[in-house]
């Protein structure tokens, strides 16, 4: 958990900003991702369509399972979905267009507009795989935007500098703050990559600034299982209120 490095001549730092994870973490996106997914898959790799359609893609649940035990998006399609590196890689370039196009709806998980609310005073940050035009499309429709100050999506970051690589953070923060030198920032994942993003952003950043790691066990992710454990675990969205809360 969170150690003493966190409290300053017998203070405890303040928040400066809050960054989120969007997929699994503000929204349940996965009825779209899965329809996406297919669409994609119809294009880059028909073999895997039809009957011989990737069984974690037949079910809400399936899907959970491939999502959250795979490390990143580039295992989940190989390992789990059965493409092959190169269809991997022509697909990753497509999710984007993808997110664009379709039209299914994603819903925020109940709770998160509340929560947004009652921090929107703290800046927000996304750092997410998925498209940033998208994402604020959603953000506006739901009219909780405003406290969001940056969003960096998929098709802001090269393919090397995917999550869990520290890039799309720093690009982040810096476009919320006018330094991230001496600050208090939280991440707000449902993957253990987000973990080990919140890790790796807190040593590209320097011992100067903290980022706590917070997992969203809402999402129905097992963080508790995970290598790489997160300062706190979200079991409800309600429970954010008080991880939050302890340093806002």
């Amino acid at each position: 958990m969170i150690c003493a490095v966190f409290f300053s001549c017998g203070v405890m730092m303040k928040l400066d900003a809050i960054l989120w994870d969007y997929d699994g973490t503000l929204v349940n996106s996965v009825p779209k991702n899965i329809d996406i997914t297919k669409a994609i898959l119809s294009v880059v790799a028909p073999h895997l369509t039809g009957d011989n359609l990737p069984p974690y893609l037949r079910d809400e649940d399936a899907y959970h399972v491939a999502n959250h035990g795979a490390k990143n998006w580039q295992e989940l399609y190989v390992d789990y979905y059965g493409l092959t590196h190169d269809e991997m890689i022509v697909a990753g370039g497509m999710w984007a267009e993808h997110q664009e196009k379709n039209q299914t709806e994603v819903m925020l998980f109940d709770g998160i507009k509340s929560v947004v609310q009652q921090f929107s005073k703290l800046p927000h940050g996304i750092c997410s795989q998925n498209s940033q035009n998208n994402i604020r499309r959603v953000l506006q429709n739901h009219e909780i935007d405003n406290p969001f100050k940056a969003i960096v999506g998929y098709d802001d970051v090269s393919n090397g500098n995917q999550k869990p690589h520290p890039f799309g953070g720093i690009k982040c923060v810096e476009s919320m703050l006018d330094s991230a030198d001496g600050q208090l920032l939280m991440y707000i994942g449902d993957h253990e990559a987000d973990t080990q993003f919140a890790r790796n952003l807190q040593a590209a950043l320097g011992e100067d600034t903290q980022v706590i790691a917070v997992a969203a066990g809402y999402s129905r992710s097992e963080p508790s299982r995970w290598q790489t454990q997160p300062d706190y675990i979200a079991h409800q969205v309600e429970d954010l209120m008080d991880i939050i809360g302890k340093y806002a």
